[in-house]
């Protein structure tokens, strides 16, 4: 079996690693480590919670630890970007106890917050930088950042990256970048927007798999509640009531939806935070600082909030609503079962989830057991009437392309940031409002952006 020490990491690195309790990498590090560490670009595909983090920012600490240079003024030698702020966060996080024998200077910057303290400590200079793309984007415009320094690219998330939300941020900040450079590419699903720009972007890449493209943990037991909407509250105040739930993550389609859970569970005398685009940066941090903590045994969230709630202890999962994008449902349920551990799903499915529950089971290869929750009367009825229409992928039942807006209102560009909301020529994709990270500026690349399949422009140079 392989070790870290077999991986040829320097000892500063080891020594951090022992201190944290890590022996033996996991297959993405195992496979992905060696490789960076001798420079090449790599696109990695491997399910949340299998330690992608590690998997990068190691060989990056190597990189430095052993080519020691003063940091450059107004830049830095290594760009993470990461398309929320909690997932910024926690990447710095790690980045710091790993690198904590080094004395390397990390930083990580996001919208939501003052951008002066950013600026000052950007103007110093410093090693590795974290960063979400508006609120870098901004700093850019402001002459708060010189990005000619970079040596080693990541994009992490690059699936959430690439929604059309993002895409503009990325066309404005790559052509800042040096062309000889080490690009990485870490994503959980594999969608064909992804392939094409990683072949625009990677220069020759290793290309490391370790499981297949959307399946879901092994560790996790899944089930489906069929169950009417009207009747999804109460059925979650049940279930959470139960003795054998633990620190359990529920997911709601829109804000307004996570904000009623939360009141309905407090008036059950069920202790509960909600964290979502709506929330400030105070309140996010506090909501997870509970539910790390275990002050608060349920967090409320929504998709792209949940992005980076990296938990130890999560024992749960629950869908309140089903995605409307499949895709969303590996990145949902692999926020239990880490680091070895087992855990549970629970989707609550209605009469028209039910398309995306066949999405879902499409996707992920398999079949999902359920249980019946409805009403007699509800089964009598569905028995009898013709079954829903088929929605397009991220519309309503019924709707057409580029039509979906859950009830209760969306987190799309437009409205709030952060969420889902479905777009022409997007396969129904969540699209992401990067005005969460640009401190409240709209970046959603509207007015003439050009298809994600035409990004040569972001071609590195083959030469190192």
């Amino acid at each position: 079996m392989t070790s870290f020490q077999d991986l040829g990491l320097a000892a500063p690195i080891l020594a951090a690693l022992t201190a944290e309790g890590y022996e033996k990498p996991t297959p993405i590090q195992a496979q992905a480590i060696p490789h960076l560490l001798q420079g090449k670009d790599l696109l990695g595909i491997a399910q949340t919670g299998t330690g992608k983090t590690a998997a990068f920012a190691l060989p990056i600490l190597d990189r430095l630890a052993r080519d020691r240079k003063p940091v450059p003024h107004h830049g830095c030698r290594a760009l993470i970007l990461s398309p929320t702020r909690e997932l910024a966060s926690q990447i710095a996080q790690s980045i710091r106890s790993y690198g904590r024998n080094l004395k390397l200077r990390v930083a990580v910057v996001f919208g939501g917050v003052s951008a002066r303290p950013q600026a000052q400590e950007l103007a110093r200079g410093v090693d590795i930088l974290v960063a979400t793309p508006g609120r870098l984007i901004d700093h850019l415009d402001g002459r708060a950042v010189n990005l000619g320094h970079v040596e080693v690219f990541v994009l992490d998330e690059a699936d959430q990256m690439l929604d059309m939300g993002f895409i503009h941020a990325i066309r404005r900040l790559v052509p800042q970048l040096p062309k000889v450079r080490q690009n990485l590419f870490f994503s959980a699903t594999m969608p064909k927007e992804i392939g094409a720009l990683a072949a625009d972007l990677l220069r020759d890449p290793v290309e490391v798999s370790v499981t297949p493209v959307a399946t879901t943990a092994e560790r996790i037991a899944q089930k489906v509640l069929f169950v009417e909407t009207a009747r999804k509250r109460n059925l979650l105040v049940d279930t959470l009531r139960d003795e054998g739930m633990g620190r359990t993550l529920v997911f709601s389609r829109t804000k307004h939806g996570a904000d009623r859970i939360v009141r309905h569970l407090e008036e059950a005398n069920i202790p509960s935070s909600a964290i979502h685009g709506n929330k400030s940066q105070s309140q996010r941090e506090r909501a997870l600082a509970d539910f790390r903590s275990g002050r608060r045994k349920i967090l409320v969230a929504t998709d792209i909030a949940a992005r980076g709630i990296d938990v130890d202890g999560v024992t749960h999962v629950i869908n309140f609503d089903l995605p409307n994008v499949p895709e969303s449902y590996v990145h949902r349920i692999g926020r239990t079962a880490r680091a070895g551990a087992e855990g549970s799903a629970i989707s609550f499915c209605d009469a028209e989830e039910r398309a995306y529950l066949r999405d879902i089971e499409r996707l992920t290869r398999q079949t999902i057991p359920s249980e019946d929750h409805r009403l007699p009367a509800t089964v009598a009825a569905e028995a009898t009437a013709r079954p829903p229409a088929k929605p397009a992928r991220g519309g309503k039942p019924g709707g057409g392309r580029g039509q979906a807006r859950p009830a209760g209102g969306g987190e799309g560009p437009g409205r709030s940031h952060g969420g889902q909301r479905a777009n022409a020529g997007q396969r129904g994709k969540p699209r992401s409002d990067s005005r969460t990270e640009a401190g409240g500026q709209r970046r959603d690349g509207r007015g003439g952006e050009k298809p994600i399949g035409d990004m040569s422009f972001m071609k590195p140079a083959r030469g190192r």
